[in-house]
């Protein structure tokens, strides 16, 4: 064997390894736009797979921006209830993910928009903090957990990091949340918010010092 073939044989494997990476992205997609024109036509047991696969990461995403566990039942029930109206609407600009979180958000700004309506002219006493002022980090934790101990840490960091976090204005909190702890790519994150990737990664860079002098404000 000469000396060029080892690094013939090399090329050969990373070639086909690269075809076959294309291949299966071509075959998810396929998938994927056959899927979606499933739910398109209104067909019921791809709209449930859709319910049953992305519920979690809804009510997850409602829950951090509301702090409120039923208002975020509530919205996520909406959210579910908004695509299947729309669904024959959907153009594919968007892949299903980051449509859900466009219309979980929406309702998000919603639902505080009402919030900040009704309650315009009221005051809230600090006396009421203890029934309404509770925030995500404080019920988040599982009680079942198999280790206590573990578990109280978690919520304690959760509970630091969720409350500072609770204190941003809506704006920056929906940057952080969808970027930093939802995971979405900055594209994603504009597209969810109907804003520029630019005004994206300037809420963030915003959001995040903020929230960083929030958590040490609180050591």
């Amino acid at each position: 064997m000469s000396f060029g073939e080892p690094i013939a044989l090399r090329a050969q494997a990373e070639l086909e390894a690269a075809a076959s990476a294309v291949s299966a992205d071509a075959r998810a997609a396929s998938a994927e736009a056959q899927f979606i024109e499933r739910l398109k036509a209104g067909d019921a047991w791809a709209f449930d797979r859709l319910v049953e696969e992305r519920t979690g990461d809804i009510y997850a995403l409602l829950f951090r921006l509301t702090e409120d566990r039923e208002e975020a039942r509530d919205l996520t029930q909406e959210t579910f209830l908004q695509a299947f109206r729309h669904l024959a609407g959907f153009r594919g600009d968007a892949d299903l993910r980051t449509w859900l979180y466009r219309i979980a958000v929406n309702q998000a700004r919603n639902r505080w928009r009402w919030w900040r309506r009704r309650r315009r002219d009221a005051t809230l006493s600090l006396d009421d903090a203890g029934e309404t002022g509770l925030t995500l980090g404080a019920r988040i934790a599982d009680p079942d957990a198999p280790d206590p101990e573990q578990n109280t840490l978690a919520r304690e960091r959760e509970r630091t990091l969720l409350t500072a976090l609770g204190t941003l204005s809506r704006a920056y909190r929906e940057v952080v949340v969808l970027r930093d702890i939802e995971g979405l790519s900055y594209e994603e994150v504009a597209a969810t918010l109907d804003i520029s990737v630019g005004t994206v990664k300037s809420r963030l860079s915003r959001g995040r010092l903020e929230l960083r002098r929030r958590l040490e404000s609180s050591l």
